[in-house]
């Protein structure tokens, strides 16, 4: 987990560096940062005003590679806050739900539901969520779990 923020927070310092967007806003194009439960990097970025793609990886008994397409839906009571759902898909490998030795290949789907704050006059997004997902290959199995991301935007 150290080494997951280590980098996060590399990778946010050296954006911060290069970004030049102005950060008085209360939305983003793009944000980086760390996903708690179970411990992951992750990126989103807008590529229409309420479409997002959103990418994580986790390191949780192997290497996880989560892409998610997301639909955004202003709370117009709140300045910054946003809520979504979309569907997505994973792919990986996975030491903990394999019956053999060693490590195996997971491939399955997801769905996401959330909610999404920027911090206005703050380069700061947070989002928490909810993230069924199903594996197909290796043994089947489903896991649910939700996740507070705080991410650096720009």
């Amino acid at each position: 987990m150290k080494k997951i923020l280590f980098t996060a927070f590399l990778l946010s310092a050296t954006l911060a560096v290069f970004s030049q967007d102005d950060n008085n806003s209360s939305s983003y194009n793009t944000a980086v940062g760390v996903k708690v439960y179970p411990g992951a990097i992750t990126v989103k970025h807008f590529i229409k005003d309420n479409i997002a793609l959103e990418g994580i990886g986790y390191f949780d008994n192997g290497f996880w590679l989560t892409g998610l397409y997301e639909i955004h839906t202003d709370i117009k009571s709140v300045e910054g806050l946003k809520w979504y759902i979309g569907p997505g898909a994973h792919l990986g490998s996975n030491n903990q739900y394999n019956n053999t030795a060693g490590n195996a290949m997971v491939l399955g789907i997801d769905g996401i539901i959330g909610l999404d704050y920027k911090i206005k006059n703050v380069p700061l997004n947070v989002s928490f969520d909810w993230q069924p997902s199903f594996t197909l290959l290796s043994n089947s199995f489903f896991r649910g779990y939700g996740g507070l991301a705080i991410r650096y935007a720009f």
